[in-house]
Formats: C-alpha cells, sequence, structure tokens
C-alpha cells in the first residue's frame, strides 16, 4: 500500500497559484471584474471539494481546471445576454492612427481566439500565455498530451487561416499574429 503525502493547506495553494490562475481566467473572459468573480468562484469550488482531493495530487492542474470550468459556464451565460463593446483607447501611443490600427489588430487576435472551440482556446491560452507544458494541459483537459498538442496546433492554424484570408481581402494583415509570434 503507497503512502499518501500530506495535503498542503488549502490557503498554502492559493497563495501559490492565485495570481497565475487569475492571469489565465481573465485571457478567457477578457474583463477584469467578472475574472475576479470567476476566480472567487473557482477557488470557492475548488475549497468546497478539497477534503475529497487525494494527497499527492496535481494541484496546479486541478485549480486550472477548475477555473477553466468555471470560466466556461459563465462565457456560456455571457453568451446569450447581448455585449456592448468599448471604444476606450490607451491615451500615450505615438499616433493615434498607429494605436487605432493596433488596437484593431488586437481586437481582431482576440475575438478570433474567442470563436475557437473551447478546448483549441483553452489549450492555446494554457500553452502560449501561461506557458504550461503539453501533459499537463492535457491533464487539466482530461486529454491525452498528443492530444493537447493537436489542440494548440489546430487552434493556430485556424488562426493563421482567418488572417492569411484577412490579407487577401480589405484589411491588412501582419505576417505573423500576435499570438503566432509568442510560439516562436
Amino acid at each position: 500500500m503507497a503512502i499518501q503525502e500530506p495535503k498542503p493547506e488549502f490557503a498554502e495553494l492559493v497563495e501559490a497559484h492565485a495570481r497565475e490562475i487569475h492571469a489565465f481566467v481573465w485571457r478567457l473572459v477578457r474583463e477584469d471584474a467578472e475574472s475576479e468573480d470567476v476566480l472567487q468562484s473557482a477557488f470557492l469550488r475548488a475549497f468546497r471539494a478539497y477534503d475529497r482531493l487525494p494527497g499527492g495530487a496535481n494541484y496546479r492542474a486541478w485549480l486550472y481546471k477548475i477555473a477553466g470550468n468555471e470560466a466556461r459556464t459563465r462565457l456560456r451565460r455571457r453568451a446569450r445576454s447581448p455585449v456592448e463593446l468599448s471604444d476606450d483607447f490607451p491615451a500615450a501611443a505615438p499616433s493615434v492612427e498607429h494605436q487605432a490600427e493596433l488596437q484593431l489588430r488586437l481586437s481582431e487576435v482576440a475575438q478570433a481566439v474567442e470563436k475557437l472551440p473551447h478546448k483549441q482556446r483553452t489549450s492555446l491560452i494554457l500553452r502560449n500565455y501561461q506557458g504550461l507544458g503539453y501533459a499537463e494541459i492535457g491533464e487539466i483537459l482530461e486529454v491525452s498530451p498528443e492530444a493537447a498538442r493537436a489542440n494548440v496546433y489546430q487552434a493556430l492554424r485556424k488562426l493563421r487561416a482567418r488572417f492569411v484570408t484577412a490579407a487577401s481581402g480589405d484589411l491588412p494583415a501582419p505576417a505573423r499574429s500576435p499570438v503566432e509570434a509568442r510560439v516562436r
């Protein structure tokens, strides 16, 4: 019979992972207040389930999974209600035109990422923004590391296709999207 590792205090887990989980959640919901709400709900759900989690588990992956599920639930609710877009642009740009073009491109990339299927979007965010490995992404999404890698590849392929299509139309597109630039 294997000896079970002692579990850390829940507060230690929150302290160790809150910042990176919050960044992950924000990238999914893309709103400050809502990301705070999702994070709080996720940690509350995790706290309630913590006693049932065996010692020695991958606590980080477990917290990511709970937070990702909570964010997905919020996104589904949001999809059912109308969305207001903000016209706020940060001020200190070299030129208004340059800033507006950059904001437009970033907005287009963010919208394209939001339209990806859940597992592809989550895999892409976990890999490119959170820096997780394919094995950990697979554990979070309950897929193999190979499937996690395939999800990231498919997400990038769809984004490339989207922006290459934009380049052939009226909108100028960068040679590589900002998401793609992070991968290399």
